[in-house]
């Protein structure tokens, strides 16, 4: 079992910055990854951006463009959304992602979500 608690969404005009933050407490020694997804209302959750325990690999949506920056603190199990030059598109519920991978199966864990909203 993993308890994530997310904070650091508000409201920011177009252009601005924003930093969501995400600490998992529980089974922490089985997350394999860490991540941000997003949700528009009348949209399917999408992918933001994740980063791999082991070897460190990071993806991110295309839609990012350079302009977000994932980072994690192991040692406080805490995963960061650096998110800059945002746009009203971006305007979304985030949602922080932690997978544990055990020996025959991957489960995901899911924040409560944060709202972000830009402003034009």
């Amino acid at each position: 079992q993993v308890q994530l608690v997310e904070s650091g969404g508000g409201l920011v005009q177009a252009g601005g910055s924003l930093r969501l933050s995400c600490a998992a407490s529980g089974t922490t020694s089985s997350i394999s990854a860490m991540g941000w997804y997003r949700q528009s209302p009348g949209k399917p959750r999408e992918l933001v951006a994740s980063t791999k325990t082991s070897g460190g690999l990071t993806i991110y949506a295309d839609f990012v463009q350079g302009r977000f920056t994932i980072s994690r603190d192991n040692a406080k199990n805490t995963v960061f959304l650096q998110m800059n030059s945002l746009k009203p598109e971006d305007t979304a519920l985030y949602y922080c992602n932690v997978r544990l991978s055990g020996r025959f199966s991957d489960r995901d864990y899911w924040g409560q979500g944060t709202q972000v909203t830009v402003s034009s």
